[in-house]
């Protein structure tokens, strides 16, 4: 009989476990979908609608308006601003109230608070993908935005967005289990930081002594980021992709001990 080594069968079990854990995952992810959308009309596709709607709306809006952006194609800066934006507020303020939601699905072995916390994380991120790419090829299709000079910065923009909006929403769904006035404080939260976030300038345009304070905010990098990626070498961009990294590891450890903390002081609807 052949003898299996330990470091086989620790690797068959992680295997296993990522199977297991993806299974849970796509779960949550449909019930997610049909419990918020439903099967009847246009069901989950509003997922993607709503963004691609008001992000069209404010594009629209502010080229009617003859704002100008430095030289920048308004259209184009817009859609760097507002799409990464709405991926910060769909995924950090969905987190809330997510926890109570989804307790009852606790009592099934596999499923832990994490675990619904990362599903609406995913949903959120993947609707709103969706959005940005028909919003940028109907806009890129109408001639009113250039192409995007770097693939790789623009997604590494997107997806840093994404996993400091999940570490700071887990902040959020563990604060507002322990504390109800924390729910009513996120959506003043998400206006009184829009004009540090990044979405309204680019570091390049401040004075050297803002700038300094502008780079300790992590979406700014994300923004810089995503620019550069949209703009390429006609913009001058500030990131460090070090200092994001580090930013999102230790929020989203924090958030990650809130939330196992967090277990007993959830209570049922």
């Amino acid at each position: 009989m052949h003898q299996v080594s330990a470091t086989t069968r620790g690797g068959l079990q992680f295997i296993t476990g990522l199977k297991i854990q993806g299974r849970v995952l796509g779960a949550l992810i449909m019930r997610e979908m049909l419990i918020r959308y439903g099967r009847e009309n246009i069901g989950f596709l509003w997922l993607a609608l709503e963004p691609m709607i008001l992000t069209a709306g404010v594009m629209v809006m502010w080229v009617l308006l003859g704002h100008e952006a430095h030289g920048l194609t308004v259209a184009a800066f817009v859609l760097s601003g507002y799409m990464p934006l709405t991926l910060w507020r769909h995924i950090s303020g969905h987190a809330v109230s997510c926890l109570r939601q989804n307790l009852p699905l606790m009592y099934h072995r596999q499923i832990r608070l994490a675990d619904a916390l990362i599903a609406r994380a995913l949903l959120e991120t993947a609707g709103t993908t969706a959005a940005l790419v028909v919003v940028y090829t109907a806009a890129r299709l109408a001639g009113v935005i250039p192409a995007y000079q770097n693939l790789g910065l623009l997604l590494a923009g997107w997806l840093f967005m994404a996993w400091f909006s999940f570490a700071v929403g887990l902040i959020f769904a563990a604060g507002s289990e322990r504390f109800e006035f924390v729910e009513k404080l996120v959506p003043p939260f998400h206006y009184l930081t829009l004009p540090i976030g990044g979405m309204f300038f680019m570091v390049a345009w401040l004075p050297s002594g803002p700038q300094k304070l502008a780079l300790y905010v992590p979406t700014v990098h994300c923004y810089e980021l995503f620019r550069a990626g949209v703009f390429g070498d006609t913009v001058q961009t500030f990131y460090d992709v070090d200092y994001l990294v580090k930013c999102c590891l230790f929020t989203t450890a924090v958030g990650l001990f809130l939330i196992d903390k967090v277990r007993n002081h959830i209570k049922f609807e």
